[in-house]
């Protein structure tokens, strides 16, 4: 095919071959962009597994000085490689949970003092949201530094009676969390009973033909609750680990009138805050007496200073929902001590 330039084409024909030329550049590009897209999706939607880290010597001592070299990350017994990591100083996004059902009435001013003890413990940087609940759960403060507007809301507003809604809050506070970033380092902590009423009430049918405390105990597969493995799994998905100040009203060794179907529902509910401590990497604090509270929320405060943050995409091809998967840290030094969440179940 022979092409003729004896005749000048006018300009305006010439920009707009050049207009429509360029159009069809966009188009081809935009349909590359779309055949990339399934690709794209899956790389953004597998998210990074967050930890917490605790390293102690032999001795207990937290050990506060190690970087990233130091550890060493492994899911399923393959080594991962850590994308992310924040020392030990680095700042919190925390939510404080106040239990201000019908049972802690009698000694709601010994709460409210413990926990401004525990505000003054924190690092400035550090980012704390109140939350009370009760049959509500109610936000009483957004995440802030401020620690005089917080206060002001313990002091002030943190106040009610009647059923204790722990899950439901604990729900809350992890959608709140989501909020704060992705790889803001995260936890909660909450001073409660642990005596949910939707669980204690789903429990109880399951006593219903008890003799003895030892069969109320095996009669409750506590850590089997679904209401408990979805708080799991949503505090697995963003890295929060869990503190919980366990009342003494809600200890099963200290029932005024001992009673198989009380023990039992008591038993249950220690169970599972004391899985929620331990599969978040969290620490359960029992306390015995309530002028032990203070001291027990200045002590959640200083070891949230001795915790780094390892953050890693797995690289596992097998992501079945609802596939365990173990986690091991090790670190450069044989001797100390290292403790984390032990795992999460793929989703």
């Amino acid at each position: 095919m022979k092409f003729s330039y004896n005749r000048k084409a006018p300009k305006w024909k010439s920009v707009l071959s050049k207009f429509v030329f360029a159009l069809s550049l966009i188009a081809a590009a935009t349909a590359v962009s779309h055949a990339q897209e399934p690709d794209d999706v899956v790389r953004t939607e597998t998210s990074l597994v967050q930890l917490n880290v605790g390293v102690a010597d032999p001795r207990g001592r937290a050990v506060t000085s190690l970087s990233r070299s130091d550890f060493s990350v492994y899911e399923d017994g393959v080594k991962q490689q850590i994308l992310h990591f924040e020392p030990t100083n680095a700042p919190f996004s925390l939510v404080l949970l106040l239990d201000t059902s019908g049972s802690t009435i009698n000694f709601r001013p010994q709460m409210k003092s413990a926990a401004l003890r525990f505000l003054d413990a924190l690092a400035p940087e550090d980012r704390v949201a109140v939350i009370q609940f009760n049959a509500k759960v109610k936000a009483l403060t957004g995440f802030t530094t401020d620690r005089q507007k917080t206060g002001y809301a313990i002091e002030t507003r943190a106040d009610g009676a009647g059923e204790t809604h722990l899950y439901e809050a604990l729900r809350y506070a992890l959608n709140e969390l989501e909020h704060e970033g992705g790889q803001r380092r995260k936890a909660i902590v909450v001073m409660t009973d642990g005596l949910d009423t939707q669980l204690r009430n789903s429990d109880r049918p399951l006593l219903a033909r008890v003799q003895n405390d030892q069969e109320a105990v095996g009669a409750i597969d506590a850590k089997a609750s679904s209401t408990l493995n979805q708080v799991l799994a949503a505090a697995d998905k963003q890295g929060v680990s869990i503190f919980p100040l366990a009342l003494p009203s809600g200890d099963p060794k200290r029932l005024p009138l001992p009673d198989p179907v009380i023990t039992g529902i008591y038993s249950a509910a220690r169970v599972r805050l004391q899985s929620l401590a331990d599969r978040s990497g969290g620490r359960l604090n029992e306390i015995q007496r309530l002028d032990q509270m203070a001291r027990l929320y200045a002590e959640v405060a200083a070891e949230l200073r001795t915790l780094y943050t390892v953050a890693y995409q797995p690289r596992s091809s097998d992501s079945a929902r609802g596939k365990w998967h173990e986690i091991r840290i090790e670190v450069g030094h044989p001797e100390l001590i290292v403790r984390t969440r032990p795992g999460y179940y793929g989703r």
